[in-house]
C-alpha cells in the first residue's frame, strides 16, 4: 500500500514544436475499439495482420497495457487518504441518531391518529352520499311511474273525446254538411296526431321502467295495449277518410302521428292498399289466364305509361305531403314501399312473363322499360340521399333482382357467338358479290358480313344493356380473335400442305379454296380493319353507346379493339404470299422448258436469233391474274406488291436455274474439251484451230441472254422495272456477254 501512495505521477504527454500533443499511437492502433460491445480479439488481431507485422501490434498493446495499468494507480492514490481517514470522522454518528429516533416515532404515531379519523369521516361521507343517491332514485322511479299513469290515463281520456265523422249519406245533403266533415276530420287529425305524441312519451316511460322489472308497470300493460289499439284503429279511419277525400291537412297530420309513433310502414301499407292497388290493377290485369286469352301480352312499356299518369295524377300529392320541407315526414317512402311494391307484385302475378330471358327481345324491351319507369320514379326524389334511400329498399332490390339479366346475355352470346362460327365453315361463300359490286369498301364473303353483323349485334339498341357492357366488349373482342383464328390457321394449313388431309377441321376451306377466291379474303380483311380502325362504324358506335362513361374509359375501350385487330393486320402479309406462291408455282411450270437448251445446242451449231418461246409462258399466271374480273377487288397498293412480289420470286428461281444450267454446262464443256485437246495430242494434229470454235456453253449462254431480255420485257409491260430486282440483275451478270455486263438494256 506504500507503494501505490507514493508512486510518481504519471507523465506528461509529448508535444510538438507549437506545443499540439503528439499522438502516442499509430494511426492503426484505436484504443477505443476494445470499448465497443461487439469487440472480438482474434478478428481484431485478423484485420491488422493483414497490414502491420505481429511484432508490432504486440509492441502497442504492451504500451497500452502499461498505461492503463499507470492510470488505474493514479486514480486510487487520487482518494486514497479521504478512504483511510473515513472510520476517524465517522464518531458519534450513533449517538446523534437515537436523538433523532424519538421525534420520529412520535410524529409517525400522530399521522396514524389523522389518518384513522379522515378514513371514518370518508366512510361516513360515502354511506351519506350513497343513501342520497338511493333516494334519488326512488322519487325519480315513483316520479315516472306517476307519469306513467298520468299519460295512460291521459290518452285514454283523449281517445274517448275522439270525434266520429260523418257518414258519406250526411254529406251528401248539402255543403255544410261537407264541411262540417271536413272540419271533424282535421279536427280528429288533430287530435289524433296529439295521441300519438303522448304515446310516444307513454313507450318512453316504459321502455325505462320495463328494466327493472316492475309490477306497477306489467299491470299497466293491458291498459296501454289497449290504447294502442284504439290508436291504430282511430289512425288507420282518418288516414284512409283522409285519402278518399284528398284532404291535405288531415293527411299531414295523420303522417305526422304516424311518424311519432314510428310506425310508417302501416301508413306506405294502407296508401298501398286503399289508393295504389286499385288503379295498378285496372292497367295490370291479376288474372293470368285473362290476360293471356285477351289482348294483353307481357309488354310492360304501355303498362308503365298508364302507370306513371296514375303517379303523376293520383299519387303525386301523397309525395309532395311527405317531401315537404321541415315536416319530419322524410321518414315514408311511398316511392319504393307502396308504388313499386304494388307494381312489383302486379307484374309478377299478372304478366311474370315479362321478366323471363328466354325471350331475348322482349325482355331487353321490358328491362329498358323499367330501369326508364325507376327513372321516372327517382324524378320524385328532391336530394342526392333521399335517391340514395329509394335505390337502399329492399324492394328496389327485388324489383331488380328479377331480371336475370346474365340469363339474357348467356342467351345472345350463344346466338351471337354460334352464328359466326357456323359461317365458318368448311368453303368460302361469297355473299356480297352481285350487291356490292363495284364498292371496294363493302364486305364480299359471309363469314366476314356476319363477322361485322355480330359486331354491331353487340352495341344496337336492341341487344347491348349497358349495365353488362364490358361483358358485351368481351364478346366482341372474341369474336374478332375467332374471325382471326380462322383465317390463320387456314392459311398456316394451306402453306405447310402437301395434299394430306390432317388438317384441322376449321383450315380445310384453305385448301379447296381456288387462288382467285384469296382476292375476296384480301379484299374482306381490308375491309374489316377499316371498320374497326379508330374512324370505323365499329369503334364509332361503340363511343356512342359509351358516351356517358369517362373517357378514360372509352378510351381504353377503344385501345381494346385497336390492339385485337392486329393479329388481323398481321395476316395481310401472309395471304398475299399464299396468291403470290400459287402463281409463282404455276410459272414454274414454263420454267422447267429452260433446261431442254442445253440439249438443243449440243446437237446443232446455229447461233441463237430470238428469245425461247417458253419465255412468253412465264408471266401468264401473273398476267392472267391482273386481268381477271376480280381483281378490281384489289387496291392499287395490294396490285402493285402482287406484282413486284411474283417478279420478285419468279426472277429468283429463273436465275437458280440459269446458274445451274450455266454451271452444268461449263463443267460439262470442261470436261469434253480436255477429252478433244487430249485426243488431238496423240495424234499429232493442231489445238489452233478448235480454240475459234463457239462452244456449246456460249451458245446456251447467247440464247438465254436473248430470254432474260424478252422476259425483261414482259416485266416491263406490267409494270416492273427488272433492274430495280435483284435476282434479275444478278441473272443479267450470269449469262450477259463481258461489254454488256455494266449495262442492262433491253
Amino acid at each position: 500500500m506504500a507503494d501505490l501512495a507514493v508512486a510518481p505521477p504519471p507523465p506528461a504527454p509529448a508535444t510538438d514544436l507549437f506545443g499540439e500533443p503528439i499522438e502516442a499511437h499509430p494511426p492503426w492502433f484505436k484504443p477505443e475499439s476494445f470499448l465497443r460491445a461487439d469487440f472480438d480479439p482474434d478478428a481484431y488481431v485478423a484485420e491488422l495482420r493483414s497490414y502491420v507485422p505481429l511484432e508490432s501490434l504486440a509492441a502497442e498493446l504492451r504500451a497500452h497495457l502499461a498505461s492503463l495499468r499507470a492510470e488505474l494507480v493514479g486514480l486510487i492514490n487520487r482518494d486514497y487518504a479521504d478512504f483511510v481517514g473515513l472510520s476517524a470522522r465517522l464518531k458519534g454518528v450513533d449517538a446523534a441518531a437515537a436523538r433523532m429516533r424519538a421525534p420520529l416515532a412520535e410524529l409517525r404515531d400522530k399521522v396514524a391518529g389523522f389518518r384513522a379519523a379522515a378514513a371514518a369521516a370518508l366512510a361516513a361521507l360515502r354511506a351519506g352520499l350513497e343513501q342520497r343517491a338511493a333516494a334519488t332514485a326512488a322519487r325519480e322511479l315513483l316520479e315516472l311511474l306517476l307519469d306513467t299513469s298520468h299519460v295512460v290515463s291521459k290518452v285514454e281520456k283523449l281517445i274517448k273525446e275522439l270525434p266520429t265523422a260523418p257518414s258519406d249519406s250526411s254529406m251528401d245533403k248539402g255543403n255544410d254538411t261537407v264541411e262540417a266533415g271536413t272540419g271533424v276530420r282535421e279536427t280528429q287529425s288533430i287530435l289524433l296526431e296529439r295521441i300519438a305524441s303522448e304515446m310516444n312519451r307513454l313507450k318512453f316511460y316504459i321502455s325505462h321502467a320495463q328494466i327493472q322489472n316492475l309490477p306497477f308497470i306489467e299491470n299497466m300493460e293491458k291498459r296501454v295495449q289497449g290504447a294502442t289499439k284504439l290508436l291504430d284503429g282511430s289512425l288507420e279511419h282518418c288516414f284512409v277518410d283522409g285519402l278518399e277525400h284528398r284532404d291535405a291537412k288531415v293527411i299531414y297530420n295523420c303522417l305526422r302521428a304516424y311518424a311519432a309513433i314510428d310506425n310508417t310502414s302501416s301508413a306506405e301499407e294502407l296508401f298501398r292498399t286503399t289508393v295504389v292497388s286499385p288503379l295498378i290493377q285496372k292497367i295490370v290485369p291479376q288474372n293470368y289466364a285473362k290476360a293471356v286469352a285477351g289482348a294483353s301480352s307481357d309488354e310492360l312499356e304501355d303498362d308503365y305509361q298508364q302507370i306513371k299518369q296514375c303517379v303523376e295524377k293520383d299519387f303525386k300529392f301523397i309525395l309532395d305531403i311527405s317531401s315537404s320541407a321541415n315536416s319530419g315526414l322524410h321518414v315514408f317512402d311511398f316511392l319504393g314501399n307502396s308504388i313499386l311494391k304494388e307494381v312489383l307484385s302486379a307484374i309478377q302475378k299478372g304478366k311474370p312473363g315479362a321478366f323471363s330471358p328466354g325471350k331475348p327481345k322482349e325482355f331487353l324491351k321490358n328491362y329498358k322499360a323499367s330501369l326508364r319507369f325507376l327513372d321516372f320514379l327517382e324524378g320524385f326524389c328532391h336530394s342526392k340521399s333521399a335517391v340514395t334511400k329509394f335505390r337502399s329498399e329492399s324492394v328496389y332490390t327485388d324489383f331488380i333482382r328479377q331480371w336475370n339479366v346474365g340469363v339474357y346475355f348467356s342467351l345472345r352470346f350463344q346466338e351471337i357467338a354460334g352464328g359466326l362460327d357456323s359461317s365458318l365453315t368448311n368453303t368460302i361463300s361469297p355473299a356480297g358479290i352481285n350487291e356490292n359490286q363495284g364498292k371496294r369498301n363493302m364486305l364480299l364473303l359471309k363469314q366476314s358480313i356476319k363477322l361485322l353483323e355480330s359486331l354491331q349485334s353487340c352495341w344496337s339498341d336492341e341487344v347491348l344493356v349497358f349495365s353488362h357492357s364490358d361483358k358485351f366488349l368481351r364478346l366482341s373482342l372474341q369474336l374478332i380473335s375467332r374471325y382471326t383464328t380462322w383465317l390463320s390457321s387456314g392459311l398456316s394449313a394451306r402453306k405447310v400442305s402437301d395434299g394430306s388431309s390432317n388438317s384441322p377441321a376449321d383450315a380445310e376451306w384453305a385448301l379447296s379454296t381456288p387462288v382467285e377466291d384469296f382476292i375476296y379474303i384480301l379484299h374482306d380483311v381490308h375491309a374489316v380493319i377499316g371498320e374497326l380502325s379508330e374512324s370505323g362504324s365499329v369503334v364509332e358506335r361503340v363511343n356512342e353507346m359509351l358516351l356517358s362513361c369517362p373517357t378514360e374509359v372509352r378510351n381504353l375501350v377503344k385501345q381494346s379493339i385497336l390492339q385485337a385487330v392486329e393479329p388481323l393486320k398481321e395476316l395481310l402479309p401472309t395471304i398475299m404470299n399464299v396468291i403470290i406462291g400459287v402463281i409463282v408455282k404455276k410459272s414454274n411450270e414454263d420454267l422447267k422448258h429452260l433446261k431442254g437448251i442445253t440439249a438443243t445446242y449440243r446437237m446443232t451449231n446455229k447461233l441463237p436469233v430470238r428469245h425461247s418461246p417458253y419465255v412468253s409462258g412465264i408471266l401468264h399466271p401473273l398476267k392472267v391474274f391482273l386481268e381477271g374480273e376480280r381483281i378490281h377487288y384489289l387496291s392499287e397498293d395490294d396490285k402493285t406488291k402482287l406484282r413486284r412480289g411474283c417478279s420478285d420470286k419468279i426472277s429468283a428461281i429463273y436465275y437458280e436455274m440459269v446458274s445451274e444450267v450455266v454451271t452444268v454446262a461449263m463443267k460439262t464443256e470442261s470436261s469434253l474439251q480436255r477429252l478433244r485437246q487430249g485426243a488431238q495430242r496423240r495424234v499429232g494434229a493442231n489445238t489452233d484451230a478448235s480454240d475459234n470454235i463457239i462452244s456449246d456453253t456460249d451458245k446456251i449462254c447467247m440464247q438465254l441472254f436473248l430470254d432474260i431480255q424478252e422476259y425483261a420485257r414482259n416485266l416491263r409491260a406490267i409494270g416492273i422495272d427488272a433492274r430495280e430486282i435483284d435476282s434479275y440483275r444478278a441473272l443479267w451478270q450470269c449469262v450477259a456477254p463481258k461489254d454488256k455486263q455494266e449495262n442492262i438494256q433491253f
